[in-house]
């Protein structure tokens, strides 16, 4: 039996003492049917992706620089502004968030650009609260480059990056082929507009310097840290010596230089957009105006086109995503989908494969193996990975392609087999020199990019991480082939070296802690690790110390900014089926701890089938960018679940899969 406190009548379940299996049995047939109703007809499953104010900002910021002004978009958005606004008058990056300056700076900037009155009460609590933390100003670079396009703040407000930069090989240390896939995408098109000093349309003339403490064309000091190492100061000062330098580059060398950015964005071009992510594809459309390019250009209307893609509107509201996620959706939850319909107690088993048919299909379609992307400068392996979103084979995702190669696995492992083979192919080819994987490129880590100037985020690189790593050892494990023994061993050898002193692996891509534990003992479990190795009792130790009263786990994304880890004021969904996720890979499935995590998701399931959760669960950039992947309450908690039924029936007790 499991046990569980009383919850208040909210359309969930509400057993009055406890929960049995018959009951998480009706929760995993509830959960299976919400997700068969969610499948698209060709088998793949896409559920939104949502971010912070400052897309849905931009992108509104972005009409009024191109004149091309969708009043009806626009108030839906300002809708959703005003709604998402903190109680601390400015916009927050994650849900319930602290004052985040840059994102408040853009939010009010776009209220103000729809209409909004700037002596309404919002707007008047939004900009005392950016005065109060020291002004615009004090905003990160992107939105200096905002500013700038807008005539709100001198071109010396933002950091010296010439568009020469795009002429260096990679054996020079600036060289944009050092910097991550999305930096590298996001930065090109930006030295364009940048180059040119381009000029928004702005045909309202907005202005925003009522946001700033000390005018503008009397500051100095745009570049003023803090600097997170001596590289901050010494970049800082390279900046100051290139800068009056910098307007005398000669005019046939910014010539050739402007025609090699577009002649690496060109080719990247696709109906996904430059690198299918929001600022990239914004700044491409930035680019072709500041350039003189008609917006009836097949290359404009089709680069315009991908960001109106991204839109979502419910009813009065709408918002821009940063990006979609069909392959990661599609493979997480046919994961779950495979794991309610097979064991002694299959949910729909006949159905569900036949839906996995379709699946598997539309996955395979997919498959990226004729085009080697920016990733091939640094291995020989042939292509053979899949991309997050629809379209972007030039940036395949090692962690989606290891997670689809797991799914075709246990879907039909000959029907896959090709599919398999080359996937295993690509994740071997991309393992870092340290035993890990990055989620785009092989050993990218060249730090000390991370303190010049423009890279205030400390994010422009993608080295090797816990989660992602933890990822491709569980597919090669699940795959179990003897050649590929030595690989996962200094994989796990890697894993074992990030284990933090408390017992928990940093998650990267997801809130944080629990995730990333989760996916490391995941992997430690496919590998082969005994259960009482030193590493898993720690993990599972660290997982049970920080289990919350209800019997859910929670996190807050304040943990990317030094908050106690695996910590938050309530227990969520997708983080409750993490934790009891990589306690059952641990060899704990009859814990109290794992009883007490199933009560949790039973209680917590809505009459309908779903889960809810508010706050954000992922992460873009820790302490710039966090997401909301709104699939993860529904699969996961599906996931878990079905798990606990299936080991509570199996001869082993052991988790056979890599996830």
């Amino acid at each position: 039996m499991l046990v569980h406190s009383e919850r208040p009548a909210n359309g969930s379940r509400h057993p009055s003492a406890s929960t049995d299996m018959n009951q998480v049995q009706s929760a995993i047939k509830s959960a299976h049917s919400v997700l068969t109703q969610k499948q698209k007809k060709d088998g793949h499953w896409v559920f939104e992706l949502e971010a912070d104010a400052t897309i849905p900002a931009e992108f509104i910021l972005l009409e009024h620089f191109l004149d091309r002004i969708d009043e009806d978009v626009e108030q839906r958005m300002g809708v959703y502004l005003r709604r998402i606004q903190g109680k601390h008058g400015g916009w927050p990056l994650y849900h319930d968030g602290a004052f985040d300056i840059s994102a408040s700076v853009k939010a009010y900037f776009a209220l103000k650009a729809i209409g909004d009155d700037v002596d309404a009460p919002h707007m008047r609590r939004a900009r005392e609260a950016i005065l109060a933390h020291g002004g615009a100003e004090r905003s990160n670079v992107f939105t200096r480059f905002q500013m700038a396009v807008f005539g709100q703040v001198p071109w010396r407000a933002t950091p010296v990056m010439p568009i020469e930069l795009v002429l260096m090989p990679r054996a020079g240390f600036f060289s944009i082929w050092n910097m991550s896939y999305w930096s590298r995408t996001v930065v090109t098109p930006l030295l364009v507009v940048r180059a040119v000093e381009a000029r928004a349309v702005n045909p309202r003339n907005i202005s925003i310097q009522e946001l700033f403490v000390t005018p503008p064309e009397k500051i100095r000091d745009w570049n003023h840290g803090p600097f997170r190492s001596v590289w901050g100061r010494l970049f800082t000062g390279i900046d100051k010596v290139i800068r009056p330098i910098e307007p005398f580059m000669p005019a046939k060398l910014r010539k050739k230089a402007i025609q090699a950015a577009l002649d690496f964005i060109e080719p990247r071009l696709s109906d996904g957009g430059l690198g299918a992510i929001y600022p990239a594809m914004a700044n491409v459309v930035m680019m072709y105006r500041a350039l003189g390019v008609s917006d009836d250009d097949p290359r404009a209307r089709q680069a315009w086109q991908a960001l109106l893609d991204l839109i979502v509107t419910h009813g009065a509201e709408s918002y821009c995503q940063p990006c979609v996620s069909p392959v990661w959706d599609t493979a997480l939850t046919g994961l779950a989908m495979v794991e309610a319909s097979t064991g002694s107690r299959p949910t729909a088993p006949e159905a569900t494969r036949d839906m996995l048919g379709k699946t598997a299909a539309w996955l395979r379609e997919r498959q990226i193996l004729d085009v080697k992307g920016d990733w091939a400068m640094n291995t020989k392996a042939r292509p053979g990975g899949w991309a997050f979103q629809y379209d972007n084979d030039y940036y395949p995702d090692v962690d989606d392609t290891a997670v689809v190669g797991m799914l075709l696995h246990r879907e039909d492992p000959k029907a896959n087999k090709e599919a398999i083979a080359r996937a295993r192919e690509w994740i071997i080819g991309m393992q870092s020199s340290n035993g890990g994987w990055g989620a785009f490129d092989v050993d990218n880590n060249l730090d000390a990019l991370n303190h010049i100037p423009f890279a205030d985020h400390g994010a422009l690189l993608d080295p090797p991480t816990a989660d992602v790593s933890a990822r491709c050892i569980s597919f090669l494990s699940q795959l179990a082939l003897p050649e590929d023994r030595d690989i996962i061993d200094r994989g796990v050898a890697y894993l074992l070296q990030e284990q933090e002193k408390d017992g928990s692996w940093f998650g990267r891509w997801g809130t944080n802690y629990i995730y990333g534990t989760w996916s490391v003992l995941c992997a430690l479990n496919a590998a082969g690790l005994d259960h009482d190795h030193p590493a898993m009792r720690r993990a599972v130790s660290w997982l049970e110390s920080v289990q919350r009263e209800d019997g859910g786990w929670g996190e807050d994304c304040a943990t990317f900014e030094g908050a106690p880890p695996g910590q938050y004021h309530e227990s969520l969904p997708s983080q409750t089926a993490w934790a009891t996720l990589a306690l059952m890979a641990a060899g704990r499935k009859d814990s109290p701890a794992v009883a007490r995590g199933m009560a949790f998701l039973v209680a917590a399931q809505g009459e309908d089938g779903e889960w809810q959760e508010k706050p954000f669960n992922a992460v873009g950039f820790p302490k710039v960018f966090y997401l909301r992947y709104h699939g993860y309450r529904q699969f996961f908690p599906l996931m878990a679940l079905s798990r606990y039924r299936n080991l509570a029936a199996s001869n082993s007790g052991k988790v056979e899969y890599g996830f």
